[in-house]
């Protein structure tokens, strides 16, 4: 008796917390993005930047946006837990040092509505995530990710396709998460 009454007290605070929590990290990603179509959900720790703008029902669990090159995401995004968005990068193919000089590569973001990426994937500058993909845990974009493909690896390339006639009829009848 006395384990279930802990037990629901626990799950209280647990959930109590989850909610606060992700009220925190949500009005710190609007105080801080470019812009944003609807308040994008962001239920973890998770840093973006001014160059950063949201669509439509973007959530987050775990995202760190770094560099100063621009992200752009579409509508309907969901991302896994500690994944990152790399947009600038050291000179050191042209520097004036080895192995790198001071000055730094930006490369733009840009991804597409429907998109969705799994655990501790990494998008390199310089990419485009097309509608309807989909990037497998652990996954590296290192460059760019064709419609309705399901991707993953270092590099990460599409090892198969969405059926696009169901995401279709999905999509015309509003079916988002």
């Amino acid at each position: 008796m006395i384990y279930k009454i802990v037990k629901h007290i626990y799950r209280f605070f647990m959930n109590a917390q989850r909610s606060i929590q992700r009220r925190y990290w949500s009005w710190r990603a609007r105080l801080i993005a470019g812009s944003y179509t609807t308040p994008p959900i962001v239920s973890f720790q998770s840093t973006f930047t001014p160059q950063t703008h949201f669509g439509k029902n973007t959530n987050f669990n775990g995202m760190s946006i770094l560099g100063s090159g621009e992200v752009k995401i579409g509508d309907n995004f969901h991302s896994g837990r500690d994944c990152k968005m790399i947009t600038s990068y050291h000179n050191f193919d042209n520097g004036t040092h080895i192995p790198y000089d001071r000055t730094m590569i930006h490369k733009n973001i840009f991804i597409e509505d429907n998109v969705w990426l799994g655990d501790n994937v990494i998008v390199l500058g310089g990419v485009t995530i097309g509608e309807g993909a989909v990037i497998q845990a652990g996954s590296v974009v290192a460059k760019n990710v064709p419609k309705y493909a399901i991707a993953g690896g270092h590099p990460a390339t599409p090892f198969k396709y969405r059926d696009k006639a169901h995401y279709e009829r999905l999509k015309a009848a509003g079916k988002f998460m």
